[in-house]
């Protein structure tokens, strides 16, 4: 897998480990501000050919999310779907569930990050 991290000037750091399951690693706050860069990487890798098998958003590292950031999130799912992409939350502790009191996380998978996991 090839780790290439993002450096932009939002309150977000973005590292992806690309290959055919691809891991997208967040660190920092979804905000408006740092929505944008996440929402353009993420069109960025499932935009892409070769089609990833899945993608996995690690928000282990996310400190703050705000409705924009859970929008960000669901958009992306909805490309990958329609791209025929597992889309995949990993992580642990309250962004997970505020996704889940939100209703939000029933629609993504949520996996431990192992391969083939689904």
């Amino acid at each position: 897998m090839k780790r290439v991290a993002d450096s932009s000037t939002s309150n977000i750091e973005i590292e992806v480990e690309s290959g055919e399951d691809t891991v997208v690693h967040l660190k920092g706050r979804i905000d408006v501000d740092s929505s944008p860069d996440v929402r353009d990487r993420l069109r960025a890798i499932l935009l892409k050919y070769p089609l990833p098998h899945s993608v996995s958003v690690d928000l282990a590292g996310v400190t703050s999310v705000e409705a924009s950031g859970i929008a960000t999130l669901v958009e992306s799912l909805k490309v990958a779907r329609d791209r025929g992409i597992r889309f995949h939350l990993q992580g642990h502790g309250f962004v997970l569930q505020l996704f889940e009191s939100a209703g939000f996380l029933a629609l993504f998978d949520k996996n431990s990050g192992v391969k083939g996991a689904s």
